[in-house]
C-alpha cells in the first residue's frame, strides 16, 4: 500500500534505504576500523612522520589507495549503489582485502626498515615518535583487513564467491608476488635461461590475473574446481612452468660459471644485482609452493564432489 505525505511517495513495506548491515554487523565494524587506522597513518606520515625516496613513495601510495578504496567500498555498500555495478560483489570486496593486507604487510615492513632508527636525528626524538606510531598503525590496519579477509571466507556448506575460497585467495597472492617479482628490477636478460624464467614468470601473471578479473567482473561462470577442468589443467601446467623456473634461475644467477655464489663485497645496499636476483629466487620458490597448494586443493575438492554417494 502506498501513501503519499507532502508530496513524498513512501511504501511502508519497502526496504531501508541504507543497509544496516553494512555498519552493524562484524564486517563492517572492521571497515570502519579500516577507515579510521588508514585515516590516521595517512594523517600522521604527512604531519610529522615524513616520508621519501621510492620505497617511502611506495608506502604512502599504498596506504592512500587502500583508503580510497575502503572508503568506496564502505559508501557503496551502505548506500546499495553496489548493485548498479557490472561486477560480482562478493567476489571484489574479498579480492581487495586480500590484496589490501598483502599490500599492508610489505608497507608495514619497509617503512620502518628505512624511516625508523634507535637514534634520535639532531636530538629530535618527535620524528622518530611519530614514525614508530606509523609503524604501528599501519600493524594494526594489516590486522584489520586480514580480519575482512577471515570474516569473508569460504565457509563449509555455505555458497560462496569464488575468490573467498582458499583457491580463490591463493590466486590473490600469486598475483602479488608475481608483480613483486618484476618490482625487484632484476636483470632478467643475462642468459637465455633467464629470459625463460622472466617469460614463464610473466605468462604464469598473465593467466592468473585474467582468472582473477573474470572473476571479479562477473564475466565468467563460478570458476569451481569440480566443474572447470580447464582452471586445474593451468594449475598444472603452472606448476611445471614455475618448478623449471626454479631450477634454472639459481643455477644461472649463483653458479660460479655463469653468476656468483656470494654476495659481492661493496655491493650498495638496495642496488645489489646479487641482491634482487635472490630475492627473485625466494619469491620463485614461495609461489611454487603456492601454485603446488593450489593445484592439491582443487584435486581434492574435485575428489570428494565426485565420490560415489551410498
Amino acid at each position: 500500500m502506498l501513501t503519499k505525505r507532502r508530496g513524498i511517495t513512501m511504501n511502508p513495506q519497502g526496504g531501508s534505504y541504507l543497509n544496516q548491515t553494512a555498519i552493524l554487523s562484524p564486517l563492517g565494524a572492521v571497515r570502519l576500523v579500516q577507515l579510521a587506522l588508514g585515516c590516521a597513518v595517512i594523517s600522521l606520515v604527512a604531519h610529522t612522520a615524513g616520508y621519501s625516496a621510492p620505497y617511502g613513495m611506495f608506502c604512502m601510495v599504498v596506504w592512500s589507495t587502500c583508503f580510497a578504496l575502503s572508503a568506496a567500498i564502505f559508501i557503496l555498500d551502505v548506500t546499495w549503489l553496489h548493485s548498479c555495478l557490472p561486477v560480482s560483489w562478493d567476489n571484489l570486496t574479498v579480492t581487495l582485502a586480500a590484496s589490501a593486507t598483502l599490500l599492508y604487510f610489505m608497507a608495514s615492513i619497509l617503512y620502518p626498515v628505512y624511516f625508523v632508527s634507535s637514534e634520535c636525528p639532531y636530538n629530535d626524538c618527535e620524528v622518530r615518535n611519530f614514525r614508530i606510531a606509523v609503524t604501528a598503525l599501519s600493524w594494526a590496519a594489516f590486522v584489520a583487513y586480514g580480519a575482512e579477509v577471515f570474516l569473508s571466507r569460504a565457509k563449509p556448506g555455505q555458497a560462496a564467491a569464488y575468490m573467498a575460497t582458499p583457491s580463490g585467495l591463493l590466486k590473490v597472492v600469486q598475483v602479488f608476488l608475481g608483480c613483486a617479482i618484476f618490482a625487484t628490477r632484476s636483470e632478467f636478460s643475462l642468459h637465455a635461461a633467464t629470459i625463460y624464467c622472466a617469460v614463464v614468470f610473466a605468462a604464469c601473471l598473465a593467466a592468473t590475473s585474467l582468472l582473477v578479473a573474470l572473476n571479479v567482473c562477473g564475466r565468467a561462470a563460478p570458476l569451481r574446481p569440480p566443474s572447470d577442468r580447464s582452471v586445474m589443467l593451468y594449475a598444472f601446467a603452472a606448476v611445471l612452468l614455475y618448478l623449471s623456473a626454479a631450477v634454472v634461475w639459481p643455477i644461472f644467477c649463483f653458479d660460479r660459471k655463469y653468476g656468483t655464489p656470494i654476495r659481492p663485497q661493496g655491493c650498495p645496499r638496495g642496488k645489489c644485482a646479487w641482491d634482487s636476483q635472490l630475492v627473485v629466487t625466494v619469491l620463485c620458490f614461495v609461489n611454487l609452493a603456492l601454485y603446488i597448494a593450489d593445484l592439491c586443493y582443487s584435486q581434492r575438492i574435485r575428489l570428494v564432489t565426485q565420490r560415489p554417494r551410498v
